[in-house]
């Protein structure tokens, strides 16, 4: 009788089996709040691999980790956003591509930043997500002075 019961037990915990690979992981549920985070406080997250002219040992270190937090530049500009990237190796910020000054609220963006980039539509980052909500909040900080500083 206690056989049965076992042989049954067996059975269904084989036939459940395949059914906790849907069952998100610690570091799955972690993102996903993060990114939830970053949406309701009016930022978007994007895959964008680095920009291009990057340090070749940081794109490699950072193939498939990196994600693209940015900020919407309104469209009440007086003037054209200059496109533009800058990346964080060796303890500084550096262009990438044609020589540009660093914005002043880049500057100010924690060390765990991989890089930073300008466009017509958004300003953003790329990071590994590795410091949480206060990261988070810090990148929201930074990002919206940055787009006011575009848009004056």
């Amino acid at each position: 009788m206690t056989l049965t019961y076992l042989l049954i037990l067996f059975v269904i915990a084989l036939a459940l089996a395949p059914l906790t690979h849907f069952i998100p992981s610690k570091r799955q549920r972690r993102i996903a709040g993060l990114r939830e985070y970053a949406a309701v406080h009016g930022l978007f997250v994007e895959f964008r691999d680095l920009p291009k002219g990057s340090a070749p040992s940081l794109a490699r270190a950072s193939r498939g980790h990196v994600i693209y937090y940015g900020k919407r530049i309104a469209a009440r500009r007086e003037r054209p956003v200059a496109a533009g990237a800058w990346i964080y190796e060796q303890d500084s910020w550096r262009s990438v591509g044609s020589r540009q000054p660093v914005p002043q609220p880049v500057q100010g963006l924690p060390t765990d930043i991989l890089a930073a980039s300008v466009d017509a539509g958004s300003c953003g980052v790329y990071w590994t997500e590795s410091s949480g909500e206060v990261g988070i909040e810090h990148i929201r900080q930074v990002l919206e002075c940055w787009c006011e500083e575009l848009i004056s």
